[in-house]
């Protein structure tokens, strides 16, 4: 496998809660056009279905092969970062890209580990809740006035841009900065739950009125490409703080 196709194998195609089976098999044609070939599903409401299956057209394999998951949180297990397609801002939004300048971060991260493109269902995309899952929001430069692209379409830019990003950043154009491993999704979520023990323990978060403090802390995280040893950094202060926790 040349580097091209390694990084292109590390990118995953996450669809949440799809409503229209034939958006899947449209999604799954346009993955394959780009050599994408990770598709990944979020209780969407039907599959396997024919309709799917007319409109994958030549794609049938990606279908065959997909991975079905109940929740995001399992869809985005191994992966070392997740953006969120979103054509709307969001009140404490994470950090928002256009689709090209994501690309280009996904296409260099996926050199050393997976990464996923998520969309959401074609009715009312993500939750809030949801795209707090991701590192940041992607949007799609389209005229405001009639910004919602179909779900085949959305997927096909995305799917475009990956495939341009990593044919520009093949090896020998320069590692990132960093040099350790980059901590994946579950590594995160556990020092994020972590976290929110530790401050519940010592009253600095208030159950009965947390305001947004988890969503902001999330933001803050969002803006850096964490490694694991600094998240077993950050684990380890907050395990000296509360000493009696296994």
């Amino acid at each position: 496998m040349n580097s091209l196709d390694q990084t292109l194998a590390n990118a995953r195609i996450v669809l949440v809660r799809t409503s229209h089976p034939g958006n899947i098999g449209a999604s799954a044609r346009a993955m394959k056009t780009m050599g994408l070939k990770r598709l990944v599903l979020v209780a969407p409401e039907k599959f396997p279905d024919p309709v799917a299956d007319a409109r994958a057209v030549g794609a049938l394999d990606l279908l065959e092969q997909a991975q079905v998951c109940e929740t995001l949180e399992q869809a985005l297990a191994g992966t070392v970062h997740a953006v969120a397609l979103s054509a709307r801002r969001r009140e404490l939004s994470h950090p928002v890209r256009s689709a090209r300048e994501s690309a280009v971060e996904l296409a260099k991260l996926a050199r050393e580990g997976e990464v996923a493109l998520v969309f959401g269902t074609e009715i009312s995309g993500l939750s809030n809740a949801e795209a707090e899952l991701c590192h940041e929001l992607v949007t799609i430069p389209a005229d405001p006035e009639f910004s919602s692209l179909n779900l085949g379409a959305a997927v096909q830019v995305m799917a475009y841009e990956l495939r341009v990003a990593a044919m520009a950043h093949l090896p020998g154009q320069g590692p990132r900065e960093e040099q350790g491993e980059l901590a994946k999704f579950e590594d995160i979520e556990l020092m994020f739950r972590h976290l929110e023990e530790t401050m519940l323990a010592s009253g600095f978060l208030d159950p009965a009125q947390p305001k947004r403090l988890m969503p902001r802390l999330r933001r803050l995280f969002s803006r850096v490409t964490m490694e694991k040893e600094e998240v077993n950094i950050i684990r380890g202060l907050l395990k000296s703080l509360t000493p009696t926790r296994k």
